[in-house]
């Protein structure tokens, strides 16, 4: 009689575990469908966005947000669909929202852009200058920062900042937009110095010896 009733006890136990690991085994297998659908739907709004399939991209991003509401990269991404399209009141409730979940220097430096189109330029200096804080090496932030200073009338700032950005990034787009500035606020020596320099490393380039590539060996 004791054992029939560990029986039933054991029976019982295996039951309620079968149901249990049936609804987990449930939930994993939804988990993974709605993890490989939004994977799907991210792949179509950034593809769809590369190809200014913009009513497509949007539908993949609302979507996105349906599953997930708290989605920061889904805000930014429609932030950029919505400023491609020149919905700047759409892009900046996006790029602000995206920020608020989820705080990085990217999504600030989006905002400050849609404030300069605008013409919010008070709002497009703030906003540049707190991305270039979190993240103070990436020299397009400087060169952007440098344009809204230079609609302010700050042709000091403007300088230092294009001349910020070629330190970062040294080359020969980011030495001409010092040049342009030189010329711009009246520093005409110090624009024919770095027009100069340009010149001779361009001639060095050319003159100097090609390498020659090593043969292959045929195996």
């Amino acid at each position: 009689m004791i054992f029939a009733f560990l029986v039933l006890i054991a029976i019982g136990a295996w039951t309620v575990y079968a149901t249990a690991n049936a609804e987990e085994q449930a939930e994993e297998l939804v988990t993974k469908k709605v993890g490989d659908r939004l994977q799907r739907l991210w792949d179509d709004a950034f593809q769809s966005l590369k190809e200014n399939k913009f009513l497509r991209a949007e539908r993949a991003l609302l979507t996105i947000l349906k599953f997930d509401e708290r989605n920061a990269g889904a805000y930014n991404r429609l932030g950029i669909l919505y400023a491609k399209q020149r919905s700047f009141e759409h892009a900046v409730e996006c790029f602000e929202i995206a920020h608020s979940l989820e705080p990085n220097a990217s999504t600030l430096h989006n905002l400050g852009l849609v404030y300069m189109e605008i013409g919010e330029l008070q709002k497009a200096a703030h906003t540049m200058e707190s991305a270039m804080e979190e993240e103070d090496e990436v020299p397009i932030r400087y060169i952007a920062y440098a344009k809204v200073q230079e609609k302010l009338g700050n042709e000091k700032r403007m300088v230092e900042a294009l001349e910020h950005a070629a330190k970062l990034q040294p080359n020969r787009q980011t030495y001409t937009l010092v040049a342009d500035a030189y010329k711009k606020v009246g520093r005409d020596e110090d624009a024919k110095k770095i027009e100069t320099a340009m010149k001779r490393a361009k001639t060095r380039i050319q003159k100097a010896p090609k390498i020659k590539q090593p043969r292959k060996v045929v195996m």
